[in-house]
C-alpha cells in the first residue's frame, strides 16, 4: 500500500466516525420542567404583590388624596379634605341676604301665624316680580336679596280685598331705610307698599313710626266700627341706637316690641273694634321714656 492508498482510506475512516457521531452527539435538553415551575412561582409572587398592594390602598382614609406633582420625580403629597368656610354671622339685624334670596329676621317670632320663611321669601320675590320695573329705573325695587325680612303675618279681608293673605314686610337698610310691604293672596301678589324713613318729619325724635304703614293695623276705612275679627295687626318703625325698649298699645293689649337693627316690630291680635291706632312708646336703656305717640303732633292717633 502505497501513500496516497493509506490517506484515502483515513480520510474514509474520518468521514464514517463523524457521520456516526452526527446521531449519537445531542445537545443537552432544555429543562422545561424547572422553566415551568419558576414560572409559576414568579406568577404567584406578582399576584400576591398586588394584592398586597390593594389591601394597602383600602387602608388609606377616605378623606385623603394623592396630589401628583409636576416634576415627575417627587413623591406624591396627601392631603386632607379643608373644613367647611365658617357661615358669618351678625348679632343684630338677623342673618345676611343669600345670593339668590332675603335675609332672616332678627328672631323666629317675626315670622307669625304658621308661615315658613321659605314661604315668606317667595312671597317677597314674587311680589317684586309683579311690580316690575326697568333694571335701575324709578319703578325699579330691586332683588330679594337686596332685603331682609322683618315680618311676616296673615292679613285679614275686608270690603277691598277678596279674602284673607299674608303680609311681607323686608327692609332695604343700605337704601335709607328703605321697606317695601307686600299683600299676597294665595301666593298671588295683590299689592305693594314703598316707603323710607325720608318719609318721616323733618324733627323725627328717636322713635319714628312707619307713617305709611297703617295697612299693617287697620281695615278699610269703608268698614269702620265693623271690621272683621279677629284681626291679626302689625306697627313697624325706625329707633335711633340710644332706644333701648318699645312698646306698642293697641285695643287695650300691651306688646313689647322686637328691635331689629335700625327697626322696631310689634305684632298682636284684635279681638273688638277700635277707632284709636295703635300708642307707641320709646325707652332709654335707663328705662326713661324718650317717645310717645300721644305726644307727637306728626302722628295720626285717630283711624280714617
Amino acid at each position: 500500500m502505497n501513500e496516497w492508498d493509506s490517506r484515502g482510506d483515513l480520510e474514509e475512516w474520518m468521514r464514517e466516525l463523524l457521520a456516526q457521531d452526527a446521531y449519537t452527539v445531542r445537545p443537552s435538553p432544555a429543562p422545561y420542567p424547572a422553566i415551568r415551575r419558576r414560572g409559576l412561582a414568579e406568577r404567584r409572587r406578582r399576584v400576591a404583590v398586588t394584592g398586597a398592594a390593594l389591601i394597602a390602598l383600602a387602608a388609606v382614609p377616605v378623606g385623603a388624596y394623592a396630589v401628583n406633582g409636576g416634576d415627575g420625580g417627587r413623591a406624591a403629597d396627601t392631603a386632607a379634605p379643608k373644613p367647611s368656610a365658617s357661615v358669618p354671622h351678625r348679632s343684630a339685624g338677623g342673618t345676611p341676604s343669600s345670593p339668590s334670596g332675603p335675609g332672616r329676621p332678627a328672631t323666629p317670632g317675626q315670622l307669625l301665624d304658621g308661615i315658613t320663611f321659605e314661604q315668606a321669601a317667595a312671597g317677597l320675590k314674587e311680589c317684586l316680580r309683579a311690580e316690575g320695573g326697568s333694571a335701575g329705573g324709578t319703578a325699579d325695587l330691586g332683588r330679594a336679596q337686596d332685603y331682609r325680612i322683618i315680618l311676616a303675618a296673615r292679613s285679614t279681608g275686608d270690603s277691598n280685598a277678596s279674602g284673607d293673605g299674608i303680609h311681607v314686610v323686608a327692609v332695604k337698610e343700605r337704601s335709607a331705610d328703605f321697606r317695601v310691604i307686600c299683600s299676597l293672596d294665595d301666593g298671588v301678589a295683590s299689592g305693594i307698599s314703598t316707603g323710607g324713613s325720608d318719609a318721616g318729619p323733618p324733627n323725627a325724635g328717636p322713635v319714628v313710626p312707619d307713617f305709611n304703614g297703617g295697612k299693617l293695623y287697620q281695615q278699610s276705612f269703608i268698614d269702620k266700627g265693623h271690621w272683621k275679627l279677629p284681626f291679626r295687626w302689625g306697627v313697624i318703625g325706625t329707633v335711633e341706637p340710644s332706644v333701648a325698649k318699645v312698646t306698642v298699645s293697641y285695643g287695650g293689649d300691651d306688646t313689647t316690641a322686637t328691635l331689629d337693627g335700625r327697626w322696631f316690630v310689634a305684632a298682636g291680635v284684635l279681638n273688638r273694634q277700635v277707632t284709636l291706632a295703635p300708642r307707641v312708646k320709646g325707652y332709654d336703656a335707663a328705662g326713661k321714656l324718650v317717645y310717645d305717640s300721644d305726644t307727637d303732633s306728626s302722628y295720626e292717633r285717630s283711624l280714617p
